[in-house]
């Protein structure tokens, strides 16, 4: 399958989308079309990494790739994305646990598929020479979830970009404790600037040339592949059972993550509605009620992996549905939450249930909450889980009073030591650290 750029570009093989991460005329990377299926194209498939290659392989079809897509899965997809039922009866809801990678974090799919895929791409030796340099930067989980999928990765190395401060403790922890071929750098500034450093280091011919550079952020349509692989194993597996779809309330920042919920729904998996969940950062929210894009500078709230101001991902969801907000409102709901909503949600969900979430799954939780009856009734809904809740112990613990214990992968890595740089938000402080 050939893969086209947002802005029009020319047709591409798959290794290059991926591993160029942007398009040369500054778009982004998306599938020619889209393969249509349905239900009965998985039958006899249960495990995660067997529904990821069924549904993937027409992707991968026409390259290099192209036999070893199930072997991809199979290394990549190690851990359960179980669909947890919290509630039952007429208005059933779900939890989709996206949090037992070795992150804690939704992202650990994306990272490692992609780590996998590329390091079968430069073992063929077709379209990158190593080492390559994959830079990404993060709001709080993707950098985490990438040092983890390609660190000892041969050939490969990751300069990490995080705003300085704006991070969790113990996000900053997990992209801190690397080392070997991970460089952590805090910038000062907002994750924007993090992304703007970014795209102006691709946007550098001399840059590109001399390190190999590549992205790992869900600009590179590598990541994004893999996460519409967990939105159809979940829907399909509700789907078996009750022969019912399944509408997705998905926390997003970047929008990568409601993005390609968007794919699989277009895919033809048995999803309906899909409502995009975001914190104080209202682009999204406000374009939907006023029509028009408007980025702006990102603001700090307790869901600090969706601090996003400017979401590169609209750009596909635009190209996909069209560019007006009536075209994408047709597709997506969007509803804000502020932190103190955030808080009450923490606390009011652990009463109810007993279950400690994450600031970035407590907005899902709330716009659950307040969807009216009739979305309610006799639908079935499910809320994306991003992360584990002791990745935020700082925020959820004193809401709770009570201690969130680490998963086990998560606990070994805080036992690691951390080291990292800080640079100012000017290319040339990157370029030169680039050099070392």
């Amino acid at each position: 399958m050939d893969f086209l750029s947002t802005r029009n570009g020319p047709p591409v093989r798959l290794e290059q989308a991926i591993m160029s991460g942007t398009a040369p005329d500054g778009g982004l990377y998306v599938p020619a079309s889209l393969p249509h299926f349905t239900p009965a194209d998985f039958a006899g498939l249960e495990d995660f990494a067997d529904v990821a290659a069924r549904l993937l392989q027409p992707f991968f079809d026409g390259s290099s790739l192209a036999g070893e897509v199930g072997d991809i899965c199979r290394d990549a997809l190690t851990f359960p994305v179980p669909l947890r039922a919290v509630e039952t009866g007429a208005e059933p809801l779900s939890v989709l646990e996206m949090f037992h990678g070795p992150t804690a974090a939704f992202k650990d799919v994306g990272a490692r598929f992609l780590a996998a895929t590329m390091a079968r791409i430069i073992a063929h030796g077709e379209f990158a020479q190593p080492p390559v340099t994959i830079l990404v930067a993060t709001s709080g989980d993707t950098g985490g979830a990438v040092a983890a999928a390609f660190h000892h990765r041969p050939g490969l190395r990751v300069v990490g970009l995080f705003p300085e401060g704006r991070v969790s403790p113990r996000q900053q922890h997990q992209l801190t404790c690397w080392g070997d071929n991970v460089v952590s750098l805090a910038v000062r500034g907002e994750f924007d600037d993090c992304q703007r450093l970014v795209k102006a280091a691709f946007a550098d011919e001399q840059l590109n040339a001399e390190h190999s550079l590549c992205s790992a952020n869900s600009i590179n349509v590598g990541r994004l592949l893999p996460q519409a692989a967990y939105y159809a194993c979940a829907s399909l597996g509700y789907w078996r059972e009750t022969g019912q779809a399944t509408s997705f309330i998905v926390p997003t920042g970047n929008l990568g993550n409601g993005f390609a919920c968007v794919w699989a729904r277009r895919m033809g998996m048995p999803i309906d509605r899909i409502v995009f969940a975001t914190n104080a950062n209202m682009t999204i929210t406000d374009f939907l009620s006023s029509g028009d894009w408007v980025p702006r500078p990102s603001i700090a709230t307790l869901a600090s992996a969706m601090d996003v101001g400017d979401p590169s991902n609209m750009e596909r969801l635009r190209a996909l549905v069209g560019a007006d907000a009536e075209s994408v409102a047709r597709e997506i709901d969007a509803y804000a939450v502020d932190d103190d909503t955030i808080r009450a949600t923490i606390r009011d969900e652990f009463d109810r249930h007993g279950i400690a979430w994450c600031p970035h799954t407590a907005t899902g939780l709330h716009v659950y909450r307040e969807l009216d009856a009739a979305a309610r009734q006799g639908h079935h809904w499910a809320v994306v889980a991003t992360a584990h809740a002791a990745k935020f112990d700082t925020i959820v613990e004193p809401l709770l009073g009570t201690t969130v214990e680490p998963p086990p992968e998560l606990a070994e890595l805080l036992g690691w030591e951390s080291h990292y740089e800080t640079i100012d938000a000017e290319l040339p402080d990157l370029a030169a650290r680039l050099q070392d």
